[in-house]
């Protein structure tokens, strides 16, 4: 036992041998705790709802990329979006995603620049304006003007609209008639070839007299950007790091006059959607994001038996820097009575234009119009050659044979065809759009505006009813003051020809260089 202990080795330690060790164990020590600690307390104000910046990630349900939602969570949108009822229409709160929407009211201060505005005309229901509103609030804009008419004028529609800070409900009433046929657009020729027309025709008129209107609200509220943009469009600020249209704005230079947006337009996959911006990412690319050889190499693929490479218009929206003397240049356009705007085209954002994404478009548009579903009387009310197909279609198919001409011309079902456009870049995958309107109603914003508007209405309805009727009147006299005073203008320039929708190039634009 003896020689047994004294084989082991003799260990001498010295008091520099210990501080080393004593150090490298406090080191490795706090190596180890600061991003523990670091971690928890990034937790905790998670936890709490602390983390109040909506660019800073997109959802919690740890998804790589923005869209990438599982099936199961598809699935449980789609049982959702089934449910009847109005609320259940507008999404409840059925998940903890974008916890910092709970209490974020939406209500930007005049301290955010450059201050936005939008202004459209519609009568679509509060399934589609409500997602259509915030989905630009959380972007930046921070004031609507709309001009609303049948659904969108209805009571139990419009209350709710005026309750949502920053939006102006203007209701096409005798009186506002009245004013605008005083307006000063009736004396001057850049809008005359529309007067007087039925259908898209009238529709134009009315767009380019309420965005007239639109501007000197803007001005009465100190806006510095103006946009027209229909219900069914929605601004994709592609190009700034924080999906931002705030900053992509703020980034042009003070000597531009108007800002274009080429727009995109949706490509369904289905004939059974029910709510487009939450079920729509394909998209079809403008000419002016194209090369000109890739465009033209595959025009005949994107077209599929269309009339044009796009269904409806291909020459996008604009955005006005909001000074004197500004006027409408048609629905897609501005122009200015003292000179010839400088414009600028943007390379990267566009605007999404959801195109007959439903089935029940079809018949929407076909009930809007009288004309005759004839060759001969659609040319007199719609502009585009696929809107006269899908009201002719509409208006005498049976609805098996709707279906199917839907499905041939509308759907995009050819899954070899999708993979090669989108390999050649004439299709793009966008999902950014999708997921913060997606979170939106999972965060029970829309539920929330509806509930809190008719809790305002069931307290006090006869209060309530007085002051949206001033509200209407008050907004409707601001946005007269200037607008309808008569002036006479002789500047050539400021008589250039209202823009209409227009078709993207065709292969007879290459025909025509050779």
């Amino acid at each position: 036992m003896a020689g047994l202990y004294s084989s082991k080795p003799t260990v001498s330690s010295s008091p520099s041998s210990s501080t080393s060790s004593s150090s490298y164990s406090r080191l490795f020590l706090i190596v180890t705790l600061l991003p523990l600690s670091l971690a928890c307390f990034a937790f905790v104000l998670q936890w709490r709802g602390g983390l109040d910046d909506p660019v800073t990630h997109w959802s919690i349900d740890h998804h790589e990329f923005p869209g990438m939602v599982s099936t199961q969570e598809k699935r449980s949108l789609r049982r959702s979006v089934s449910d009847s009822g109005c609320v259940d229409l507008l999404g409840q709160s059925r998940a903890p995603s974008f916890p910092y929407f709970r209490d974020w009211k939406f209500d930007y201060d005049s301290d955010l620049k450059p201050r936005i505005c939008i202004t459209t005309s519609t009568s679509a229901g509060l399934e589609q304006t409500l997602p259509w509103i915030y989905f630009h609030k959380v972007i930046g804009v921070s004031t609507f003007y709309l001009f609303v008419e049948g659904k969108a004028a209805s009571p139990n529609v419009s209350r709710v609209l005026e309750t949502i800070p920053g939006v102006k409900v203007i209701h096409r009433t005798k009186e506002l008639e009245e004013k605008q046929a005083k307006s000063r657009i009736w004396n001057e020729t850049w809008l005359s070839s529309f007067f007087y027309k039925p259908c898209n025709y009238e529709l134009f008129v009315k767009q380019s007299l309420n965005m007239e209107m639109a501007i000197t609200m803007a001005q009465d509220a100190g806006m510095e950007w103006i946009i027209h943009l229909d219900t069914d469009e929605l601004i994709h600020p592609s190009g700034t790091h924080e999906y931002s249209l705030r900053k992509l704005l703020g980034n042009i230079s003070a000597d531009v006059d108007i800002v274009i947006f080429p727009n995109y337009e949706s490509s369904v996959e289905r004939d059974d959607i029910r709510e487009p911006f939450s079920e729509v990412s394909m998209f079809k690319k403008n000419y002016d994001h194209l090369l000109r050889d890739v465009y033209f190499g595959n025009y005949k693929d994107a077209t599929r038996g269309n009339p044009n490479y796009f269904l409806t218009y291909g020459n996008g929206k604009a955005a006005a820097r909001v000074q004197d003397h500004l006027r409408p240049n048609g629905a897609h356009r501005w122009h200015n009575y003292r000179k010839s705007p400088n414009e600028v085209k943007l390379e990267e954002a566009a605007v999404l234009h959801y195109t007959y994404p439903r089935f029940s478009d079809l018949t929407s548009r076909r009930d809007r119009c009288g004309c005759k579903p004839t060759k001969v009387d659609v040319k007199r009310c719609f502009m585009l050659e696929f809107d006269r197909a899908a009201f002719i279609i509409a208006s005498t198919a049976s609805s098996e044979e709707m279906l199917q001409w839907y499905r041939e011309h509308v759907v995009w079902t050819d899954e070899k065809l999708k993979l090669k456009l989108l390999r050649k870049g004439i299709l793009t995958r966008i999902y950014a759009p999708m997921v913060i309107i997606q979170e939106l109603r999972e965060a029970g914003v829309f539920r929330s505006v509806v509930i809190a508007a008719h809790m305002s209405l069931s307290k006090n309805s006869s209060t309530a009813d007085s002051t949206s009727g001033i509200t209407r009147e008050s907004s409707e006299a601001t946005g007269r003051r200037r607008v309808l005073e008569f002036h006479l203008d002789f500047d050539g320039k400021s008589q250039a020809s209202a823009v209409p929708p227009q078709s993207p190039p065709g292969l007879e634009a290459t025909q025509m260089e050779q």
